[in-house]
Parts: structure tokens; sequence; C-alpha cells
């Protein structure tokens, strides 16, 4: 089965600590030599970013950074796990490496399963 795991946290916090970074690594070198790590990735700043919506049946662009956002997608990693349940346990070892080497820091992972065009009864042509 396939997991992502989408970490949010509120935007100002600064950069994360080397520690934790080493961390984050070390953990993310050993499950992908698991073969359990997909792939990986931390993301810039809204400031950065844009937001292309369709709405009315009109598609616009906004540039960020976005001001209405209480919380922000920092950061992704995607696992192939046996169940919801090891995907739960890997998402508490991440926060446990946040909660060790950046102490203050708050945020959430959100767990969530993936699915593919064979779910769905889709074929490739």
């Amino acid at each position: 089965m396939k997991f992502m795991m989408i970490v949010k946290h509120t935007e100002k916090q600064g950069p994360p600590p080397q520690s934790l970074m080493d961390a984050i690594a070390k953990a993310a070198e050993e499950e992908a030599k698991a073969g359990t790590m997909l792939g990986s990735g931390g993301l810039g700043p809204t400031a950065l970013g844009a937001r292309v919506r369709l709405s009315g049946g009109k598609v616009t662009v906004i540039d960020g950074p976005f001001t209405e956002a209480k919380e922000v997608i920092g950061g992704y990693a995607q696992f192939e796990l046996k169940s919801k349940q090891e995907a739960v346990e890997s998402a508490v070892q991440f926060m446990e490496l946040h909660k060790k080497h950046w102490p203050g820091w708050e945020g959430e992972t959100e767990v969530r399963q993936m699915f593919g065009p064979d779910d769905f009864g889709c074929k490739p042509e």
C-alpha cells in the first residue's frame, strides 16, 4: 500500500536546525535502503509559489505569499508500507525527531493512502 505523509506547520518558524536535517537524512537513507521510501522533499515558502484556481468556470492565478493560510504544507514523503498502522508509526517516529531536535516546533503529519488509476478500474491504453 502506498502512503503520502504531508507535513503541515505555520510558515514563520524559520529554517530547521541542522541536527534535525541530519536526523531526517539518516532516517530517509534507512527507509530508502529498506525499499519503503519512494520519495520525499521539502517545499519552499509560499512567497515563491502560486495557486491556480478554477472557480465559477474561470481559471485564475494567485501569486504567493498566501496571507490567509494558517498552516502550509512544508514537505512530504511517499512510502510503500504494509498497513495504515505502519504508516502512522512512521509518522510518529518522524514527529519524535522534530520533538527531539527542534523544541517548540509545532505542526502535524497527515497520513493518507495513495491511489492510482488501477484502483478505480482505469486501464492504461
